[in-house]
């Protein structure tokens, strides 16, 4: 992991540790069914997904994993997008954050995005625990 981008790595190279990337934050479980959905259907978007999204943002090692998630998750919740803050809040909580705290987000979300996002991420992850 690094704090810059490392010019001389191939889109393949990127590519190949987003992959690893997702392995990790998914404890090695199965990534999730949208990244297949985007590979089948979007190849270009997916490998820009998994190469520079994941690849090389997620390589970086400013912020742990478990705050980097939490921060996603506040983004996602604002902005309404509950299948991103489902998915990653799972990778929160596989990194050490607790449902306490991804609910003191939800929280949160009303200053930004309202009490209709706030009320649509605290469905949204009441889902994930009860999946978990």
């Amino acid at each position: 992991m690094s704090n810059t981008m490392n010019l001389d790595q191939t889109t393949a190279e990127r590519r190949k540790r987003g992959d690893e990337i997702v392995s990790h934050l998914t404890n090695g479980a199965p990534r999730p069914t949208s990244l297949d959905a985007l590979e089948r259907d979007y190849p270009f978007l997916s490998n820009a997904v998994t190469a520079f999204a994941v690849g090389e943002l997620f390589d970086r090692t400013v912020l742990d994993i478990r705050t980097r998630q939490l921060a996603l998750c506040a983004a996602f919740a604002a902005l309404g997008l509950t299948d991103f803050l489902k998915i990653h809040a799972g990778y929160a909580l596989n990194h050490g954050a607790t449902e306490e705290e991804l609910k003191e987000i939800v929280n949160l979300t009303i200053i930004p995005g309202g009490f209709p996002r706030a009320i649509m991420a605290s469905q949204a992850l009441s889902q994930l625990f009860a999946s978990r």
